[in-house]
């Protein structure tokens, strides 16, 4: 398995639950990550080069839109998944630790009976509240004129369905579910043993479970298709883990969360399974630490 280390970092190209298996317990403060969804190709068996097909074909799938074919067994294939892998990482954190996954708001309630599963507290809901995304829903009015009727049957039909759509309203946020490895005995005796479970809110007289900040804008270096915004994850690495502790991501993808653990002063350890992702996580990580693998 190939790797990269810094004095602050330690990243593999592989598959998180093989890395996972050799972590020592009890040694990982924060888990934050954006986990595949198991849709549109993203699951354990992840391939790039199948996205990027499907990118280039509009994101069709099966011949359909995105979006308009439903499959309830991909939130069944993502639970399964995440929780093998909440009961690995739930060994290798620490008590009190907190695990924050990003989710589909449709999946979100997959993903936290997933860590649940695996022996964690669900202690939130928090929302990542951005400028939208492009709506999805599909108006019905070609499948109308697709079937094999009269055309008075046809206009009948579509007034019937007075331009109703398929119900996907324009997405304006993802959730990520607040999971917690129960502590060992109070908050305060927990803190002084492990220095996790009581988070740090001094950044805002107000703070609340909605993050609001801007999609970060695609650029030639950072190719990735669910890109995340490095202040957010800056941020919410500030607030669930202390400087110097050590963040870990199984799917660190073009590396942001390396870069924001970097940024505010934690130590970053990951996983990523895609070689083209791996070296782009390695490139930017490196650099935002400003040292040199060793």
């Amino acid at each position: 398995m190939n790797s990269k280390t810094g004095k602050a970092f330690s990243i593999f190209n592989g598959d998180c639950r093989t890395v996972l298996k050799s972590v020592a317990k009890n040694s990982i403060d924060l888990v934050a990550t954006d986990p595949p969804y198991f849709i549109h190709g993203m699951g354990n068996e992840w391939s790039d080069e199948q996205l990027q097909k499907g990118k280039q074909k509009g994101h069709a799938i099966g011949g359909l839109p995105v979006g308009m074919k439903f499959d309830p067994e991909q939130g069944r294939r993502l639970e399964t998944f995440m929780t093998e892998l909440g009961h690995l990482a739930f060994a290798a954190m620490k008590p009190g630790a907190y695990f924050l996954a990003f989710s589909q708001p449709r999946l979100t309630h997959r993903m936290a009976i997933a860590l649940e599963n695996a022996g964690f507290e669900i202690r939130d809901l928090l929302i990542w509240e951005h400028q939208g995304g492009q709506g999805k829903a599909f108006s019905q009015d070609h499948f109308v004129q697709k079937m094999n009727i009269t055309e008075q049957q046809k206009a009948e039909i579509l007034a019937q369905l007075g331009g109703r759509k398929t119900p996907q309203l324009r997405p304006k946020f993802e959730t990520i579910v607040l999971a917690q490895k129960p502590r060992e005995g109070t908050f305060v005796e927990n803190y002084c043993k492990w220095k996790t479970g009581l988070i740090d809110l001094n950044f805002d007289p107000h703070p609340s479970t909605v993050f609001e900040f801007s999609k970060p804008k695609r650029e030639q270096e950072i190719d990735h298709m669910t890109v995340k915004p490095i202040d957010l994850m800056a941020r919410l690495i500030e607030v669930f883990s202390a400087p110097g502790q050590l963040v870990f991501d199984p799917f660190l993808g073009s590396g942001t969360t390396g870069v924001a653990a970097a940024k505010v002063g934690r130590r970053i350890a990951g996983c990523e399974i895609e070689p083209r992702y791996f070296k782009m996580a390695h490139k930017r990580i490196e650099k935002a630490y400003g040292e040199k693998q060793t």
